[in-house]
């Protein structure tokens, strides 16, 4: 091929790609989680599915692994509209819309077909719209499963907790579950909490099986109690600025593609759950399963501090009170009463 003939062929390629680019609207997502790990999977899922639905048209780049920032760093950015999505836990997004503590109640909800039908519902849509007012808007809802201690001694009933010193997410909800229970809450980085486990600077923490196993901390502790007391979700936040930015049609799709995305985590997150709980029992973790209402009972005063918040105590009852109707068990003021 000749040097002209090149050089034509070049620019055009060059014009063709320029003029595509242009008709490509592209969002920035990014989140703290690895490759590995069912909500990046269900985020990929997501942006497959958008970039199929808008024909190319909306595509999202997605960086994991905090190569970003943190949580509360790409909540930030969102704010100023330097990034469009994020994946955040509710416990972080409260500190932006109060109404969302509600989520990081312990035993709010009674099983995880309860906690998707009350998500998935109208007091979930309800939520996922008060951060609005903040610069974030959520789009749906990841499953996190439900988060349990793990300890270097073994934790089988809630006085086995008195005085040790618990890790947990910048919350307040989370730091008086734990306050409630006897422990001493004790806020450290996700990045940080291997070390401060080794070193004794926390005799624990809790989260969901995954998380146990994919962080390794497993390696320094050998207790694992399932006593599920929170089953605090993930939420897909976007910022208000880059949401106004699309037009219905786009702010259709990609709404539609997080549903999507949503159901294909939960069931990749079920199966995560599994694999992580036959793993670290391998590396020779004890499993253990306690009476989980000797849990429940010692928390039941964090419900009552909620009746001088009429707005977050409606927003709990409602919760309550999701499946209760339909499934006929005496349902109505009385039922939602008691946790």
């Amino acid at each position: 091929m000749k040097y002209g003939q090149f050089l034509f062929l070049l620019l055009l390629s060059f014009s063709l790609g320029c003029g595509e680019i242009s008709d490509v609207h592209y969002l920035k997502l990014a989140h703290a989680l690895d490759n590995n790990h069912p909500v990046h999977k269900g985020i990929e899922f997501m942006a497959e599915r958008l970039a199929e639905k808008s024909g190319g048209k909306l595509q999202i780049e997605i960086y994991p692994s905090q190569q970003l920032g943190t949580e509360r760093q790409c909540l930030e950015l969102l704010q100023i509209g330097s990034l469009a999505i994020t994946k955040v836990s509710a416990a972080v997004m409260e500190n932006f819309a109060p109404n969302i503590q509600v989520l990081s109640l312990p035993y709010i909800f009674r099983d995880r077909a309860h906690g998707y039908a009350a998500l998935d519902g109208e007091v979930g849509k309800k939520l996922l719209v008060q951060s609005e007012k903040y610069w974030l808007r959520g789009l749906t809802y990841f499953d996190a499963g439900q988060r349990s201690f793990y300890s270097k001694e073994p934790i089988r009933t809630p006085d086995d907790l008195k005085g040790k010193k618990i890790r947990v997410q910048e919350s307040v909800t989370a730091m008086n579950l734990i306050t409630s229970l006897g422990g001493a809450p004790t806020p450290i980085s996700w990045g940080e909490l291997y070390t401060a486990l080794q070193q004794g600077v926390v005799d624990g923490a809790e989260n969901n099986p995954p998380s146990f196993y994919t962080s390794r901390h497993y390696e320094v502790c050998k207790y694992y109690t399932l006593n599920e007391h929170t089953s605090v979700p993930d939420m897909l936040a976007i910022s208000t600025i880059a949401w106004d930015r699309l037009s219905p049609q786009e702010q259709q799709w990609l709404q539609e593609a997080a549903d999507e995305a949503k159901v294909y985590q939960r069931k990749l997150w079920q199966e995560a759950e599994k694999e992580a709980l036959d793993a670290v029992k391998a590396a020779g973790v004890e499993i253990i399963i306690p009476d989980k209402t000797l849990f429940s009972e010692k928390t039941k005063g964090l419900f009552e501090d909620y009746k001088d918040d009429p707005e977050k105590y409606q927003l709990i009852l409602e919760i309550q009170a999701v499946g209760r109707r339909e499934a006929g068990s005496g349902a109505g003021e009385d039922s939602t009463k008691n946790q």
